[in-house]
């Protein structure tokens, strides 16, 4: 199969890709993601329409931000668009009259960055996307474990803290709340809240008051030596990396892929990771590490992961 067209639904824009077998992007177009569930599909469309104007396309791949079925066609849930059990292949396949993949969004990161980004050479990879909240993707044996029921992976919510902090799924002590943005803005917050003479830099950026501190803060004022934004990258990094231990015993990888926008920050993050890594791994000293690489890829991991998935059927 030819060229094949990715797409990437986010909370303010949906962004469609023609994407080549060695996972060049040829063309782009984005239209703004509407606000009701029908609005998206007809939105979608568009953003097909206009990427393939000038292009031969065969397949489209749609990577979702939520459960997708086994027969990869069927949006089971999602919370930000309030799709339950949608059948998102079939109402786009119907406006565009073209073969269509759904796919998790972070699965297909995850296989984008197998396929043409860091993690080109190995077979078992284990992909984390920490972003507002933590998804995840994994390879085993060089094809993408999605699992019995398509919803494989979700390790944002495994519970690593019984009755910890209430999550926005439903359950209490998520790992995604102590090891997201969100987790990062409130360490920050908190810390900046007990010891603001260590602050300065970080309050500075923001209004004077631990509630004005953004997220953007905390990196900024990090890269300019704010020891309570350091401090709140090493807690950060803390909880990723006792979590990729348990990871491990689980998939034994060859590699963990860190992406997200808290990879961004490149060794101030994974540095302290692979520390935590290290300290959590069961067996530590007598077994194989896993290499703790970032993402490489960026936010175009997801758009060139589902066109390739899209470009196998």
């Amino acid at each position: 199969m030819g060229l094949t067209i990715g797409v990437d639904i986010g909370g303010t824009k949906i962004a469609a890709g023609v994407v080549d077998e060695k996972g060049t992007i040829l063309e782009t177009s984005k239209v703004p993601t509407p606000d009701t569930p029908d609005a998206v599909i007809d939105a979608i469309a568009d953003a097909v329409r206009q990427a393939s104007a000038e292009h031969q396309v065969e397949a489209v791949g749609i990577g979702a931000p939520g459960y997708v079925d086994d027969k990869r066609a069927t949006v089971l849930f999602t919370p930000n668009l309030s799709w339950r059990h949608e059948p998102l292949k079939d109402k786009v396949e119907q406006r565009i009259d073209l073969p269509v993949v759904i796919e998790n969004d972070a699965n297909a990161a995850a296989w984008g960055e197998y396929k043409f980004g860091v993690g080109t050479g190995h077979e078992d990879v284990v992909c984390i996307t920490i972003g507002t909240g933590l998804g995840g993707g994994t390879i085993i044996g060089g094809k993408l474990h999605r699992g019995r029921y398509g919803v494989a992976a979700e390790f944002g919510h495994i519970r690593m803290v019984p009755d910890g902090l209430l999550c926005g799924c439903g359950n209490q002590g998520c790992w995604e709340q102590y090891a997201s943005g969100r987790a990062l803005l409130r360490y920050a917050q908190q810390r900046a809240t007990a010891t603001p003479d260590n602050a300065e830099i970080l309050l500075g950026l923001g209004d004077g008051t631990a509630e004005g501190i953004h997220g953007k803060h905390v990196s900024q004022a990090a890269r300019q030596g704010d020891p309570v934004a350091i401090d709140s990258f090493r807690e950060l990094a803390r909880w990723v990396g006792s979590g990729l231990a348990d990871l491990a015993s689980l998939f034994d990888p060859g590699a963990f892929i860190v992406g997200g926008g808290v990879s961004d920050e490149g060794e101030l993050v994974l540095d302290p990771i692979r520390k935590s890594y290290r300290r959590w791994l069961v067996g530590s000293r007598w077994r194989p590490h896993a290499d703790v690489l970032a993402a490489q890829l960026g936010n175009k991991a997801g758009l060139v992961g589902v066109a390739d998935l899209a470009r196998q059927g």
